[in-house]
């Protein structure tokens, strides 16, 4: 017989569906109405975001009270829901996916991305008009913030790459997604191809969120952090980060090293760290079994393999502009941390940020449990956000999937911080906001843990204690509740 909802369920359930209709509609409202974030407008998109993020937290709120056997159908619909909305309009806060289109443009072109800048005149023969549109009376004037000038000065374009005087960023995994991508799609499709592959991403890791919930006998719910987070549907899908897909390749890797595919999730972790470089932080906590190690050396294999192909058609010129970015950025001389840069300056940030990273990598590695070390996992890279800072919203996509298999919602925050500072750049600001959420993770860490819990963790940061007869079996539990896994 099917599941009827009792009268007790039906307004949670009504509210959840409503919720989640509710935040699609702010989204396509927002991607639709906003334009592209500019200077003179950005209370608009702040507002905009805390709207999308309440809406958001109410939805989630409702769905964690639907029976189960509904809950994983309105997460995956929610997610389609929000994930359509997402795309209904171009970019609006970033031009990245220009340039994702660009490299691809090249690549298949029979070219490397690495050996020449968008505004190379060897190249000039590839533009299509919707990335090098012409200039209008002679100028960029009238096509800024989404067009700037080409910087060549001979032939009266503009475009819509950022940085187009430099030569590619993005590693080697990430130019095969770019590849991919635009090797269905003629030069002059725009902006969509990469939306609906974000899209197609985003509901991959919903799924895959889904099957790992229920594997380990924790309810799907938990799933709609990702699946309907704006935070996703902005950057995953909107402006289609290629983040996305290395938290996606990143999570499935250390899913199959815990479940006991090393091999596997080393290839994916591989892929992960030459998509975007910084899920490299993932490792450490997935390190407490010995036969686990295995994802490292096969990890690096597959991060160098993906680099020869580049490396033979261009050489060293494979970093692209890699170390001139984060000179750029301010990581080099330590001013971008915008906590640690309350105390420390220089030279002496980037020492200080280095130590807190490696200090939260030793804990992650020291705590966590190998069966389950997704605490540990949102330990490591809600650490280190706090510590590097990053201004861009999307690198926050890593974080979500482990604060959703561990239940650590907590360090969301640190998420709704980041996508505060990507739409309102005040260093000032971004500090409130950090450290708004170090209160937030500090409160609810202190009122969950119990003192039982600070006496083990404090034993295993000096005695490690590792039982290699331990698999995924017992880690599935049958109902009793964990230090570590909060329902």
């Amino acid at each position: 017989m099917r599941e009827r909802l009792r009268p007790g369920r039906l307004l949670p359930t009504v509210l959840a569906v409503v919720g989640v209709l509710a935040l699609a509609g702010v989204i396509a409202f927002g991607v639709t109405h906003l334009g592209f974030l500019r200077s003179g407008h950005r209370s608009s998109f702040v507002a905009w975001t805390l709207i999308a993020w309440a809406v958001f937290a109410g939805a989630v709120l409702a769905l964690r009270y639907v029976p189960a056997r509904w809950t994983t159908r309105i997460v995956v619909g929610g997610a389609v829901l929000v994930g359509l909305a997402a795309i209904v309009g171009p970019p609006n806060t970033s031009t990245d996916s220009a340039r994702y289109a660009w490299d691809g443009i090249v690549q298949h072109a029979g070219v490397s991305p690495y050996a020449h800048t968008p505004q190379s005149t060897a190249l000039s023969g590839l533009r299509p008009e919707w990335l090098f549109p012409d200039k209008v009376d002679g100028t960029c004037k009238n096509l800024l913030p989404r067009y700037r000038g080409l910087g060549d000065g001979a032939d009266g374009h503009c475009t819509a790459i950022n940085r187009p005087d430099v030569t590619t960023i993005y590693p080697p995994m990430a130019q095969l997604w770019f590849a991919a991508v635009r090797a269905f799609v003629p030069a002059s499709a725009q902006y969509i191809p990469f939306q609906v592959a974000g899209l197609l991403v985003s509901l991959g890791v919903t799924v895959g969120l889904v099957v790992v919930l229920r594997r380990v006998g924790r309810p799907t719910w938990w799933a709609a952090l990702w699946a309907w987070s704006p935070l996703v549907a902005s950057e995953a899908v909107t402006n289609s980060h290629v983040d996305a897909l290395g938290a996606a390749l990143a999570t499935a890797g250390a899913v199959l090293v815990v479940f006991g595919r090393p091999v596997w999730g080393g290839i994916a972790l591989g892929a992960a760290t030459a998509t975007k470089l910084i899920p490299a932080i993932v490792y450490p906590p997935l390190l407490g079994r010995w036969r686990n190690w295995w994802a490292i050396p096969v990890g690096i294999a597959v991060f160098g393999l993906l680099y020869v192909p580049y490396v033979l058609s261009t050489g060293t010129e494979v970093l692209g502009y890699l170390p001139g970015y984060l000179s750029e950025e301010g990581y080099e001389d330590g001013s971008r941390f915008a906590l640690v840069s309350l105390v420390f300056r220089g030279d002496a940030a980037t020492v200080v940020v280095g130590l807190l990273v490696l200090a939260a990598a030793y804990a992650a590695w020291r705590l966590s449990d190998p069966s389950r070390p997704w605490s540990g996992e949102v330990l490591l890279i809600g650490v280190t956000f706090l510590a590097v800072s990053p201004r861009y919203p999307w690198y926050a996509l890593l974080l979500i999937p482990f604060v959703v298999l561990s239940g650590r919602w907590e360090w969301l925050s640190i998420g709704l911080a980041i996508a505060l500072r990507g739409v309102w750049p005040s260093v000032d600001a971004y500090r409130w906001w950090l450290a708004i959420a170090v209160v937030v993770i500090v409160a609810v860490t202190l009122v969950r843990t119990r003192r039982s819990d600070w006496e083990r963790w404090g034993n295993r940061l000096v005695f490690r204690r590792t039982d290699s007869r331990r698999g995924l079996a017992a880690a599935a539990p049958t109902g009793a509740r964990r230090a570590d896994d909060v329902r």
